[in-house]
């Protein structure tokens, strides 16, 4: 196999899934526009990120498809692999199996995210550089922060599902984030659960009006 872009480094040990469906922009545009948490009621609150898996870095939005890797703890050479086959709006999503002692994802592979238009990343794992990545634009979720490199050596695989924070993730679902945490919408299911949102929102603003409206003093009443 050709050597892996950017690092020399053989990637026998990486099996690549062939290709999957991603959910059109159009379709997905809506999960963006609402908070997570109403994401996460449109699904019964079942795919939601485990809350050890936090925003690192500035910006907090978050919405594209996944892009899964599984890699072995502290290694990261699948997450290289799987870069070449990543689309724009594409979400890396790694299983890094909770390891906090090497990061998987640093500066280096951030400025290949932006390369490959990736709108940002959420590892099961650790990841560094976190000043450097949100300087660039992208959005961050992990398990920890450390200076620690991983190991480039194997093995991993790109494309199949993958567990993260608690929730089994396949590749093309949508991934939504802000910052409270991320959510998992299938992708065979993301133009229900778009269509669903509004009726949350439009709920939770009628009760939110009531309980502004039971509040003691006028001034209060209207904030």
């Amino acid at each position: 196999m050709e050597v892996i872009v950017f690092i020399a480094a053989a990637a026998d040990s990486v099996s690549v899934t062939p290709g999957w469906d991603r959910v059109a922009a159009g379709e997905t545009r809506r999960l963006g526009e609402v908070p997570a948490a109403n994401v996460g009621d449109a699904l019964e609150r079942m795919t939601v990120v485990d809350g050890g898996i936090r925003l690192v870095t500035e910006r907090a939005a978050l919405l594209g498809n996944a892009l899964t890797v599984d890699v072995r703890s502290g290694d990261n050479l699948a997450v290289h692999r799987a870069l070449d086959e990543a689309r724009p709006g594409d979400v890396l999503v790694v299983n890094g199996h909770g390891d906090t002692t090497r990061a998987l994802i640093g500066d280096l592979i951030g400025e290949i995210m932006v390369n490959a238009g990736l709108a940002g990343a959420v590892v099961d794992g650790a990841v560094r550089d976190v000043q450097a990545l949100s300087g660039m634009g992208l959005t961050v979720y992990a398990r920890a922060v450390t200076p620690a490199g991983p190991f480039k050596e194997g093995p991993g695989t790109v494309g199949a599902p993958v567990a993260v924070g608690g929730v089994v993730v396949a590749a093309g679902d949508v991934l939504v984030g802000d910052a409270d945490g991320v959510v998992v919408v299938p992708r065979r299911r993301a133009r229900e659960v778009a269509g669903a949102v509004d009726g949350i929102v439009a709920k939770e603003a009628a009760l939110r009006s009531r309980i502004l409206a039971a509040r003691p003093g006028d001034e209060a009443a209207v904030r």
